[in-house]
């Protein structure tokens, strides 16, 4: 959890600092000598989850920053530390948004049950249980990660969900690239060299932002530092990751390892990209054959057919039939438009929303979030909206 701690007095703000890192190691605390007015700028990412603020002014304005704070991060607790309060003042803090008025000096029996309600009242605004959806190529240029991430973005493109994409292809992972020319702020193994860090306020100040709810945690930029992500880093972060998105996109990549298995044995539901072609059905079957002896049970794993055409050799009938299961979703042929997303770094439904690519795509969103596709308008209705 991250703390912010704001009073006047010096010797205070050392001892509520020194309480609360007693309290729990883990916890990030941080302390700012002042008024209300040094947190002014303090961004979306940083902010802490806990403002306690010694010794309010009422009549400084310090309830109506508050109050400003409270509408700006309404997942922020606060919590007031005063010596004396009246009826008036206990009422106007609670209209600011404040749950939790305490004596000053403050105690650690007073403090620490506090800091503990609001735990629980966090943990359980963050019960949602995001859908960890997880890409894996059958053979080397499938189109997997083209597909994780501009899924991702079809998600996010709806308006409602919250969707993460993280690139678990740990030697050669790109997949920043498909959304964005920024240069990602940190990456997956940045993250883990700093695992105890690991909180919501962390998680998001080291993701790259593609779409105000899109976010991307990059793979390490430097090969050598793969060896930094281990099995239980994935465990922990996608825990937290569940509880803040609604969808988690893993580009697993396409090697089998320690990394790529926690993270399938984690996932909702998994998706093997392959194409029409021999050499992909016969890495395709290889594959199939690993998540049976993974013991994945067959709910669990949905084929993808990208790149499709109806005039290839190989039709999609005598595909399904080598697999024995039919294919989950078929992404045609575009071959124009998705060179062109890729080429500049923008999503294809963003760069091409007439591309059937497109089409597929936000189809196969709106069934992984249960929406209903949006009906379809007859030309009189088109006419109307445009005079």
């Amino acid at each position: 959890m991250k703390i912010a701690v704001v009073s006047r007095d010096e010797k205070q703000l050392s001892e509520i600092g020194r309480l609360l890192r007693e309290r729990n190691p883990s916890d990030e605390v941080s302390t700012v000598s002042g008024t209300l007015d040094k947190l002014a700028g303090i961004t979306d990412l940083a902010s802490p989850d806990v403002l306690v603020l010694d010794q309010p002014s009422a009549e400084g304005g310090d309830l109506a920053r508050l109050e400003r704070l409270s509408h700006q991060y309404p997942r922020m607790a606060f919590i007031l530390l005063c010596q004396q309060h009246s009826p008036e003042f206990l009422i106007q803090a609670m209209r600011a948004g404040v749950r939790e008025v305490l004596a000053s000096p403050v105690s650690a029996g007073t403090l620490f049950p506090a800091l503990l309600r609001i735990e629980e009242k966090l943990d359980s605004h963050s019960q949602a249980n995001g859908k960890v959806l997880a890409f894996i190529s059958c053979k080397g240029g499938s189109g997997a990660t083209f597909l994780a991430t501009n899924l991702g973005y079809a998600l996010a493109a709806q308006g409602k969900k919250r969707v993460a994409l993280i690139d678990l292809n740990l030697q050669f992972g790109d997949a920043s690239l498909f959304l964005s020319d920024q240069k990602p702020v940190a990456t997956l193994s940045d993250v883990c060299r700093q695992i105890h860090r690991l909180d919501p306020s962390f998680l998001a100040s080291s993701m790259l932002n593609v779409a105000p709810n899109y976010a991307v945690l990059a793979a390490p930029e430097d090969p050598a530092h793969a060896r930094d992500v281990k099995p239980e880093h994935i465990d922990a972060i996608l825990k937290l990751a569940r509880r803040q998105y609604d969808f988690i996109v893993l580009d697993v990549g396409r090697s089998l390892d320690a990394i790529s298995i926690r993270a399938l044995d984690q996932a909702d539901m998994i998706f093997p990209v392959l194409q029409t072609m021999l050499p992909y059905i016969r890495d395709g079957k290889r594959l199939m054959g690993m998540f049976r002896s993974l013991d994945y049970p067959k709910d669990k794993i949905h084929l993808i057919v990208n790149r499709h055409e109806k005039s290839s050799d190989i039709k999609l009938g005598d595909l399904e039939a080598a697999f024995g299961t039919g294919a989950f979703r078929i992404i045609p042929n575009h071959y124009e438009a998705a060179a062109a997303s890729v080429a500049q770094g923008v999503p294809i439904v963003k760069l091409a929303k007439s591309s059937p690519i497109s089409r597929a795509l936000q189809e196969f969103a709106r069934s992984l979030a249960g929406d209903e596709a949006p009906a379809s308008q007859g030309w009189l209705s088109r006419v109307l909206q445009r005079t």
